[in-house]
């Protein structure tokens, strides 16, 4: 039976960053996968939309994906040579793989994709021929992680991939490190065991970062070891930062009530951390629970602190910030808004050039910025989520869209969950979408399985083709990925690779 999506869409569905009193999708709303056929499945093209690959990987300017949000950590592409419209069906599919659960997109080096799933009590750590899918190795352990709030107890991070090396974080805080070509494992670290780790809402969900020989990892451990940073090839220990020493008594939102840290308080964040050159220094920004931290990413000694936290306890910060030149941008759900930090030549200091409660608030996908706007899905519930333009020196909104121009009375999910118009065609209604750009294009894929190709500018947002694929449905919370000509999508028990590469002449 129908539900009016109204009804659906406001307040009855959450994602892996989302908290507070909210229930589970209703099962109508989601297409669930039998596990007993994920486990044993393999990769194999459809027949319905099957096309050769326009050229091999050798044939194509090599364009890696090999960490969370791409090569520069932003979601932005260097690839260029894309198609500039879709055909009416969509891009074409080169292959599909049943996986298991989770929440992470793939990544990618050369040709070897990793993803990075759940299948029962199993983690899978699994390498893909990337232009294929044809199995090269998988890497599996134990565990029994269950979400608290009913989500899927799959990887919520993406791997990151060296020319030797393969880092993952698992949901229960396991961080392994593989051999890339044998898928051997190297080393490993059971964090949640080897630090105070409080409990807390959604598992790790912070992808790790590179940092020359550093792996930096938001472990979120007391009293401070919020951050760790640990030897890339050994995996010893090199520093621990970020905590009690950082938070306790620190100003907060409210004047007169300093921050009171306890040994209960979470130090673990949503948001992944990203290492920036500010005039002329790096600076290793991580937005942690209460707030923005930076650190000399060579020893973890903090620059400068400025809090940002939702006043709701049952909140998450998970976008990551966003960096332009000395400038740093933030945003949350909960009511948290925006925040645009100035740092000042000497690295300790900053101006806060403006503070939006009701400004852009991302609930977990990281906004992109071009040419003095912001581009971001902003918006805690689907319902009221909204693809927004702001102006990056003043916060103000200039546009915004849910993706679809007619009447929302007139949208209704159908028995499978995707959003249909009144003539039950699929509608491009994004909620809390994700977003890719590159070539002067966006990728944007909305929760419900819409994937949208369309240009962004500060006068609109410009829809070029849509389409919709069966194997990408509600939720489909990973980000796009996008290597060599191809685009990668996940949902929670499928991932497929879309050509999106013009025709070589």
């Amino acid at each position: 039976m129908h539900r009016i999506l109204r009804y659906v869409l406001t307040g009855s569905i959450a994602i892996i960053a989302g908290c507070g009193h909210v229930s589970a999708p209703s099962p109508v709303s989601l297409a669930k996968a039998d596990e007993k056929d994920v486990a044993s499945a393999e990769s194999v093209a459809s027949p319905e939309r099957v096309a050769k690959p326009i050229a091999t990987p050798t044939e194509r300017i090599s364009h890696d994906w090999p960490v969370f949000l791409g090569p520069h950590g932003t979601g932005v592409s260097d690839e260029t040579d894309l198609l500039d419209e879709w055909p009416e069906a969509g891009p074409a599919l080169l292959w599909q793989k049943r996986i298991g659960k989770g929440y992470s997109s793939p990544s990618i080096l050369g040709n070897r994709l990793v993803v990075h799933h759940r299948q029962r009590d199993r983690d899978l750590i699994e390498c893909l021929k990337a232009d294929d899918g044809t199995p090269i190795w998988t890497y599996e352990y134990d565990t029994d992680f269950a979400d608290p709030y009913g989500y899927n107890n799959g990887p919520r991070c993406s791997p990151v991939l060296t020319k030797t090396r393969c880092y993952t974080f698992g949901a229960q805080g396991r961080l392994v490190c593989l051999d890339l070509e044998t898928g051997v494992l190297v080393w490993e670290h059971e964090t949640a065991k080897e630090w105070k780790v409080p409990e807390h809402f959604f598992g790790a969900g912070c992808t790790p970062i590179l940092e020359g020989d550093l792996l930096i990892v938001l472990v979120g451990g007391q009293p401070d070891s919020g951050v760790v940073a640990f030897n890339s090839d050994t995996g010893k220990t090199v520093w621990e930062s970020v905590g009690q020493q950082t938070w306790d008594g620190a100003e907060t939102d409210v004047p007169g009530k300093p921050f009171h840290w306890t040994d209960r308080e979470m130090v673990v964040s949503y948001s992944s951390p990203i290492v920036a050159t500010i005039h002329g220094e790096k600076h290793l920004l991580c937005l942690v629970r209460q707030g923005l931290v930076s650190l000399d990413p060579t020893n973890g000694s903090v620059r400068f602190k400025y809090w940002f936290r939702a006043k709701v306890h049952e909140s998450v910060n998970a976008a990551r910030p966003v960096v332009i030149d000395d400038l740093v941008f933030l945003s949350a759900a909960y009511e948290t808004g925006a925040a645009l930090l100035k740092v000042h030549p000497d690295g300790q200091n900053y101006d806060v050039v403006w503070r939006k409660k009701r400004g852009m608030s991302t609930h977990w996908s990281t906004p992109i910025h071009h040419d003095g706007c912001l581009y971001g899905f902003s918006g805690r519930h689907e319902g009221e989520a909204m693809l927004q333009c702001v102006d990056l020196q003043t916060g103000d909104l200039i546009w915004e869209t849910n993706g679809y121009e007619g009447d929302l009375r007139d949208l209704r999910t159908n028995n499978t969950g995707d959003v249909v118009d009144a003539s039950g065609k699929p509608a491009t209604f994004f909620g809390r979408g994700s977003k890719t750009a590159a070539d002067g294009k966006y990728f944007m894929l909305g929760e419900r399985g819409i994937l949208v190709l369309a240009k962004l500018t500060r006068d609109k947002c410009e829809q070029i083709s849509k389409a919709t694929y069966k194997q990408i449905h509600y939720p489909a919370w990973a980000s796009p990925v996008l290597s060599n000509g191809r685009l990668y999508l996940r949902s929670e028990d499928h991932l497929i690779c879309l050509d999106v590469a013009k025709p070589r002449g």
